[in-house]
């Protein structure tokens, strides 16, 4: 079986858009809602992504933290 790249990498980019904005709409909704009860102490959260394919065996796992600005 043949990859058609372009299709690929059009499907691959509207899913890592969908990803990037849901995340983002989660992550800014629960960081207000623990600002607004206190449940935050430091300026940073830390984050991390699961990336699982099932068919393709893949677990990926990423790290990081987010800066919350707070002042």
């Amino acid at each position: 079986m043949k990859i058609d790249h372009e299709k690929f990498n059009i499907s691959m980019r509207k899913f890592l858009k969908k990803v990037g904005v849901t995340s983002q709409q989660k992550i800014e909704e629960s960081v207000r809602l623990a600002l607004k009860n206190n449940l935050i102490s430091r300026d940073e959260v830390k984050v991390k992504v699961i990336l699982e394919i099932d068919e393709l065996d893949l677990n990926h796992q990423i790290d990081g933290e987010i800066l919350l600005g707070t002042e």
